[in-house]
């Protein structure tokens, strides 16, 4: 900043001290009360928070924001809240403030705050923050510089280690990755119900929807990288430590004890005191480290960073050298080669670009593209190609083609994607807001602004909404809030109509039948908590329950194969074996909210389903019974049926007299070839319910059961022993038969092969839906027997004799018999046949 002649020495002051001092809202009071000033902050974020709160209290005409992407320039602007890179040297002020000075010593940023420290004054006061760690070298590089240390508002102490589950509500758990970050952050949202997540990748616009979060109290955790350790003020009472060590951007190294300080300095803000501690897989904090942080102890810093300002731009070479002066001073040192010189120094060496940077204006304008901030860190050559490409459309045209500009934005405008899709996103629109604020690059700058801010907003809400629904669970942060407050005794609680279980307005499970089913992602306590208060809603929930079971139709409840009835789709009893096969019992299953006359009503009733569904199902045998209860013949022979579902294997028509075969059809039993049987109850409804007895009779799971319309199939290998036979299927050599298809084709084979043997018919095969191959052994399982066909002798014409069929009770085969030959004719053969 340009210095300023007057007849006093503008005031320099220092003031230092740990976190929690009031360095920054002195400095902000210290601004507005002069005319004009200027404060630069070291993040975006800090910037921006300032902005809006002089904003609140000067009106928006007379604020101003400056950072590589927001340029925010009312022409009434006498107050400016800045990055320190972004201070606009060329302004004149009143005030001119710089935060968090010790940053100087920084390897990438320092040679900024150096050069601000060295250079940069106020008209009339000029201020610098930070921390005592300074101290020396400041007063040795600006000795007119008065000190004043200011003493923390409030105790940090350190709380030793503790699980990520046993920390205090308003913690911040900071780590220093984003893989980190997430994992904490995940785990904590199964454990204590979601945290919000800081990141010094983040957005103002994202940041501070998540800030909101936490300090709005809808969540009790922050999860965060050490971007909070720069003057980023909440409410938290305790910071613990996942991890003390970190990747700065070449080499993994520990924190510094000043560094941790300056994360553990973010508790207890105010007047409140604050803890520290570690927790995760971090280990404890030494005893030296400790007291070092309590006592606010450090090492001073030995040097600064600091990089030649006074560059020449006379030629690319001279540029470089200009930048590689040594320090001039004592306690000065060069840090790391910033991106712009890496940049500039890769585009030196390409001919084109030295061809173009020709004289002043040109090398300068090279220094300005290089200067272009590497947001993204891709880690490759796009950095660098996009600077020289910047630079060449400057260098030939004066503007960056509008075209260009607009398709790079647009590019960027897509909110779909995760949470790293996303947060790139934001680093690339941000390189491109940084060119848009170059008025002097862009054709309509204002309106590029906008469009690039527009974009960042988009992609700033979709960033905040996915990382509000991966890590936060609100329903159950109110929970656990409840539960750490100790009054999980007075949660509300309700059900719903529908079943749902409301606690505190969230709901937390459903009833299922007469049971609880908690949410499944309640876990430890809180799904503790929810049982709790759930329990006493229940208790008056269950007898209205138990009153609407009794009233529900029989098609309110289902029985299924796993032998439980079913209520609304969840099961209620399970059915055992009974007395008799037609009376299975049913047995309510365990419910905590039921007592034991509750849990007779609902087998009662269910009960009734059970007998009720038997009987719809098996009418025609209950019909039966009913009938023959006035003819003691008939009576053995219905107990009988009913003993056996419906089905007597082995009881034939050859062992029932005729008499009594005549008196059973009119009550629709048959008694057949291979059993004595009712035809109705092998109709797919009643065969099912005739299979599901007979597995609660015989103690056995429930058989796979054939589909409708087979007529025979091959023996399923579930099927235990005696149960094809019980439910009505007759073994037929390689498959089972239905037993009413091999009583009707039985007879009608028998019949028609009564006077002798006769040919076999054809689409016999097909009836059966068996292989041709395989008819002989299925007809001779049901008593037929098949003779082959008989070729023609050498001296015979005509087709050849078909094969025949006869009973296989007889007990030797009859010959065909011999039909004397026949020359004269081509049917020779069916005319012997005939007679």
């Amino acid at each position: 900043m340009s210095g300023f002649v007057s007849d006093f020495a503008p005031r320099v002051k220092a003031v230092l001290g740990p976190t929690n001092t009031g360095k920054t809202h002195l400095a902000m009071e210290r601004m507005l009360a002069h005319s004009s000033g200027i404060i630069g902050f070291p993040l975006r974020l800090l910037a921006r928070e300032n902005y809006d709160r002089m904003v609140a209290r000067k009106g928006i005409r007379h604020v101003a924001l400056i950072t590589g992407e927001e340029k925010i320039v009312p022409p009434e602007a006498r107050w400016f809240a800045c990055t320190v890179e972004a201070m606009p040297l060329d302004r004149q002020a009143e005030f001119v403030a710089v935060d968090e000075i010790q940053l100087c010593a920084d390897a990438d940023r320092g040679h900024v705050f150096t050069e601000r420290l060295l250079h940069a004054r106020g008209l009339v006061e000029t201020m610098f923050l930070g921390a005592e760690t300074i101290r020396p070298l400041l007063q040795r590089l600006v000795p007119q510089a008065t000190v004043e240390t200011r003493p923390r508002l409030s105790q940090l102490a350190y709380a030793g280690h503790a699980k990520l589950s046993k920390l205090p509500p308003r913690s911040a758990v900071v780590a220093f990755s984003a893989g980190e970050v997430y994992a904490i952050a995940e785990l904590i949202r199964r454990r204590r119900g979601g945290c919000a997540v800081v990141m010094g990748r983040l957005s103002p616009r994202t940041r501070n929807a998540q800030v909101a979060l936490y300090q709005d109290k809808e969540v009790d955790f922050l999860v965060a990288t050490d971007a909070i350790g720069m003057g980023l003020n909440m409410d938290v009472d305790h910071v613990a430590f996942a991890g003390l060590g970190k990747f700065d951007g070449h080499r993994p190294r520990r924190l510094t004890a000043a560094e941790v300080a300056q994360i553990a300095g973010r508790a207890g803000r105010g007047m409140r005191d604050g803890t520290f501690g570690t927790t995760a897989d971090c280990r404890p904090l030494t005893d030296d480290l400790v007291h070092a942080v309590e006592n606010h102890s450090f090492e001073a810093l030995s040097h600064l960073c600091w990089r030649n300002e006074d560059l020449d731009f006379s030629h690319v070479d001279a540029l470089l050298a200009s930048l590689s002066q040594p320090p001039p001073a004592p306690g000065l040192v060069r840090g790391n080669d910033a991106s712009d010189l890496e940049t500039l120094a890769a585009l030196a060496r390409e001919p084109e670009i030295r061809e173009l940077a020709r004289g002043r204006s040109r090398v300068r304008l090279l220094w300005e593209a290089c200067q272009v901030p590497d947001f993204r860190k891709l880690a490759d050559e796009t950095h660098t190609r996009l600077c020289a490409r910047i630079f060449g459309h400057l260098a030939r045209e004066g503007r960056l083609p509008t075209d260009w500009l607009a398709g790079q934005i647009a590019s960027l405008a897509r909110s779909e994607g995760d949470i790293d899709t996303l947060m790139q996103r934001l680093s690339g629109v941000r390189v491109w807001s940084y060119i848009a604020a170059r008025a002097d690059w862009v054709r309509d700058a204002p309106h590029w602004q906008a469009r690039a801010r527009e974009v960042e907003d988009l992609l700033s809400d979709a960033l905040h909404e996915r990382l509000t629904s991966r890590f936060v669970d609100r329903r159950a942060a109110h929970l656990m809030r409840r539960l750490d407050a100790g009054d999980g005794e007075e949660l509300l609680s309700a059900v719903t109509r529908r079943g749902e279980v409301v606690v505190e307005g969230h709901p937390v499970g459903h009833i299922g039948g007469f049971s609880f089913i908690p949410d499944p992602l309640a876990e430890g306590e809180e799904k503790k908590l929810v049982l709790r208060a759930a329990r006493r809603a229940l208790r008056e929930e269950m007898p209205r329950r138990v009153g609407l079971l009794e009233a529900a139709s029989d098609e309110a409840f289902a029985w299924d194969a796993d032998q439980r009835v079913s209520w609304e789709g969840v099961a209620v009893a399970r059915v055992r074996r009974g007395t008799t096969a037609l009376r299975p019992m049913v047995e309510a299953l365990d419910s905590e909210f039921l007592d034991g006359a509750q849990r007779e009503r609902v087998r009662l009733r269910l009960q009734r389903f059970i007998d009720d569904t038997i009987a719809r199902d098996l009418a025609p045998l209950f019909a039966a019974v009913e009938r023959a209860q006035g003819d003691a013949a008939l009576r053995g022979a219905l107990h009988r049926l009913t003993e056996t579902l419906g089905l007597v294997p082995g009881a034939t028509e050859a062992s029932i007299p005729a008499e009594l075969r005549a008196r059973f059809k009119p009550l629709g039993v048959r008694a057949g070839r291979f059993a004595l049987f009712l035809p109705a109850l092998l109709k797919p409804r009643a065969a099912a319910m005739r299979a599901r007895l007979w597995a609660l009779q015989h103690d056995r799971p429930l058989p796979t059961l054939p589909p409708p319309g087979l007529v025979s199939l091959v023996p399923p290998p579930d099927w235990p022993a005696g149960f094809a036979e019980a439910i009505g299927w007759i073994e037929a050599g390689p498959v089972l038969l239905r037993l009413d298809v091999a009583e009707r084709v039985a007879a009608e084979l028998g019949w028609a092969a009564r006077g002798g043997p006769v040919a076999l018919p054809a689409g016999l095969a097909s009836r059966f839906s068996a292989k041709p191959e395989w008819l002989p052994v299925i007809l001779r399982r049901i008593g037929v027997r098949v003779l082959p066909a008989a070729g023609l002798a050498a001296d015979q014409y005509g087709p050849p004799a078909p094969a025949m069929i006869l009973p296989a009770r007889r007990k030797r085969p009859v010959a065909t018999p011999e039909v004397a030959p026949r020359r004269s004719g081509p049917f020779a053969a069916l005319a012997a046949l005939r007679r």
